[in-house]
């Protein structure tokens, strides 16, 4: 994927032209007669999708694309895979499509999941002068981490090789990383995180990365980690389990955040928490009715055992706070009601800070990556009252579900200043730059808002 963007330096490559319908007018009044027509006969006409290989007189042949009457820079993500295996070089574009936008679009389209096929796709090249190469290849790595991620299947990528992931992780990049496993998380006061994965053959683990100078401003993360999500006791269907090795997508979607805070090297002092389970079914799996200590000190009442992703980021987001980061922001595929609401492609995140939502939306308005602030109602905060224990983990009402679970986890995170993404993680249709399966869902949007609050 990232070596199909070429550098500035690579030379006799193929020109490609970018064209509207309207620039296509323009365009074919300034070349020779003969190609206008081989333009003309094979109805060429600048439709979104459209690409046409022209030979010209040198022997060698330019292509032409379509771009539609509304050109966005996120279509050009449907290209590569119509190109075949040729180098090019960008030769004409709109002048309203950011070269930048264009060059991770284009590295976008480029992404394939092949770990378990044979054959792999060969891609087109594409060099595009003026962009900022080092971003584009920073943004579309960490996209194709949170997707790679989501994309391998539990039976491969388990509590311990999801750890081995991070840990990779942060040699790359000099981090510090750590984890509590097992009766470890019961000594160290994680109860929560050990109840929801002690099930599993795998034992469950708290991974923390840490990364930068600790007196620059401290950001923290933290990502559900569900490596696979049957449900425990309260097992899911056949239908509601089959894409549940995506329940990790928000631990993948905080760790493609992070990777790009530390490529960047943003003056921050960065915390990531990753708390990895399998929620699996064996004589000792957590139940209905039980009731479980938490970190924090309450008691927690547990109503369904598929509400396992709050339990576990309650443990890890009061760790997050004993830091006392200036931000604390979470990811996390938590619930079914948030698809409800807004649906696969926007990302629902809630917050009590407008400052920090103001500025979240600017960034997602920059980079195109849609992003929708959802209420934190307090009136349904007594939905999550219990009578046997502090709190009970899921509301007495089946409405506004995600809305509740956020408000679930407030409670964990004191007065820190905090964003949560209750996101889906997972394209279950292709659309430019998102082929079907795993997902980055807010990622871009928070790094560039961390660039511009901190970036020196």
């Amino acid at each position: 994927m990232l070596n199909c963007l070429l550098a500035n330096k690579e030379t006799g490559l193929d020109p490609l032209y970018l064209l509207t319908p309207k620039l296509l007018e323009a365009w074919l009044s300034q070349v020779s007669n003969q190609t206008a027509d081989l333009v003309r006969i094979n109805l060429f006409c600048g439709k979104l999708g459209e690409v046409l290989i022209v030979p010209i007189s040198n022997g060698k042949k330019l292509t032409l694309a379509g771009i539609g009457k509304n050109p966005k820079a996120a279509n050009f993500a449907a290209l590569p895979a119509k190109l075949g295996q040729r180098s090019y070089f960008l030769a004409f574009a709109p002048q309203a499509l950011d070269r930048d936008d264009l060059a991770l679009a284009w590295l976008k389209g480029c992404y394939r999941f092949e770990m378990f096929q044979e054959k792999k796709t060969k891609l087109a090249k594409l060099q595009i002068i003026g962009a900022n190469h080092d971003l584009a290849l920073l943004k579309a790595g960490a996209v194709a981490l949170a997707r790679d991620l989501i994309n391998t299947p539990a039976n491969t990528l388990g509590t311990e090789a999801f750890e081995q992931a991070i840990v990779s992780l942060g040699q790359d990049f000099g981090a510090k990383v750590s984890s509590i496993v097992g009766e470890d998380l019961l000594k160290q006061n994680y109860p929560m995180i050990h109840a929801v994965g002690r099930a599993a053959d795998q034992e469950p683990r708290l991974v923390h990365l840490v990364w930068g100078n600790d007196t620059d401003p401290a950001i923290s993360l933290v990502g559900k980690g569900v490596i696979f999500d049957t449900g425990g006791l309260n097992i899911k269907t056949g239908s509601y389990m089959k894409l549940m090795k995506k329940d990790m997508g928000g631990a993948a979607n905080a760790l493609a955040t992070a990777q790009m805070i530390m490529q960047a090297k943003l003056p921050v002092f960065l915390n990531c928490f990753i708390p990895i389970v399998d929620n699996a079914i064996s004589a000792n799996a957590y139940r209905p009715s039980d009731v479980l200590p938490s970190r924090m000190g309450a008691s927690i009442e547990i109503d369904n055992t598929d509400a396992e992703g709050r339990l576990i980021l309650a443990d890890a987001l009061t760790r997050a706070i004993e830091d006392q980061p200036e931000l604390l922001i979470d990811f996390a595929t938590l619930t079914g009601a948030a698809r409800v609401a807004l649906g696969p492609e926007l990302a629902p995140y809630y917050t009590k800070s407008d400052s920090w939502a103001q500025k979240l939306e600017f960034a997602a308005r920059a980079e195109s990556d849609p992003i929708w602030r959802m209420p934190l109602w307090g009136g349904y905060d007594a939905l999550l009252d219990s009578d046997i224990a502090d709190i009970c983990h899921t509301a007495s009402s089946s409405m506004a579900g995600s809305i509740t679970a956020a408000l679930f986890l407030q409670r964990f995170v004191a007065d820190t200043p905090w964003i949560h993404f209750d996101i889906y993680g997972w394209s279950s249709k292709a659309r430019p730059g998102h082929p079907v399966g795993g997902d980055a869902q807010g990622p871009l949007t928070v790094f560039a808002m961390l660039q511009k609050e901190y970036a020196q």
